[in-house]
């Protein structure tokens, strides 16, 4: 195991695909460390100092001082945002009215993107994906797990969809267009268009055809897995649950600086 010491200057040292399995941090000091789609299943923090640490990810089985974090969390969140404890219910009506609980969450977002300075939707911030980027994503979910899934569409897929950043570099055999640069009003109406979509194709289902597998799953999904047509939509939902959150966040910051920059 390679050792580094106080008499090495690691800072700002940037680890890019690095395999750091079974590393250990002894009295090192990560104050202002940024991970970023970095995986820590497994990780042991003993006598740490997590004073004023922002954390977002997948936290199941996560434990602080003894404690089951992930259920806290939950709770509370489904508290903040009424309609999301249902977003992957198997009974048909309770997971479309979290459908449009979150279309109504968004509704508003858009009403506060649209009172801020002009640019604020193209807006990042600490690098993640603006409001608009954040939108052609949720087209990109829709069109992968509704249109090429449930619905089994060729074609299926916008070239103004932003895929998830683990699969970008094979979105090109789908048409999707890693080079475009839509303007806002573009995007909303491909958003729009999609939601409108998801709703169309919940009105179609009846509870048997809810339970029912789905006639495909988007590609980046292995070729021999199968799924009920409720988890397929209940991705979507959730998608839709917590991008709004990340947006919101993103959007009080902006707004806390003063709009867009």
């Amino acid at each position: 195991m390679t050792r580094f010491t106080a008499d090495d200057d690691l800072q700002h040292a940037e680890f890019v695909a690095a395999d750091l399995t079974g590393a250990r941090f002894h009295f090192a000091d990560l104050e202002g460390a940024a991970f970023e789609q970095s995986y820590l299943p497994g990780a042991v923090m003993r006598g740490v100092d997590l004073t004023g640490a922002d954390i977002d990810g997948v936290i199941g089985g996560l434990k602080v001082n003894g404690i089951e974090v992930l259920p806290l969390i939950e709770a509370e969140l489904n508290r903040r945002y009424p309609g999301r404890a249902l977003a992957r219910s198997e009974v048909l009506a309770e997971q479309r009215g979290s459908f449009e609980a979150a279309q109504r969450a968004w509704s508003a977002l858009f009403d506060r993107a649209a009172a801020m300075p002009a640019g604020t939707v193209d807006q990042q911030v600490d690098g993640e994906w603006s409001l608009a980027q954040t939108m052609r994503h949720l087209v990109f979910a829709v069109d992968g797990w509704v249109r090429h899934g449930i619905q089994g569409l060729d074609g299926a897929f916008s070239p103004i969809g932003l895929p998830f950043s683990e699969y970008d570099d094979e979105v090109g055999a789908l048409g999707v267009d890693m080079a475009a640069a839509p303007s806002y009003q573009e995007v909303h109406a491909a958003y729009a268009d999609r939601i409108a979509q998801v709703r169309a194709h919940y009105d179609s289902l009846t509870q048997a055809g809810f339970e029912a597998l789905a006639r495909r799953l988007p590609p980046w999904e292995p070729a021999s897995r199968s799924l009920p047509v409720w988890r397929c939509l209940g991705v979507i939902v959730n998608e839709a649950w917590e991008h709004h959150r990340f947006a919101e966040r993103d959007l009080g910051v902006l707004e806390r600086r003063g709009g867009a920059r």
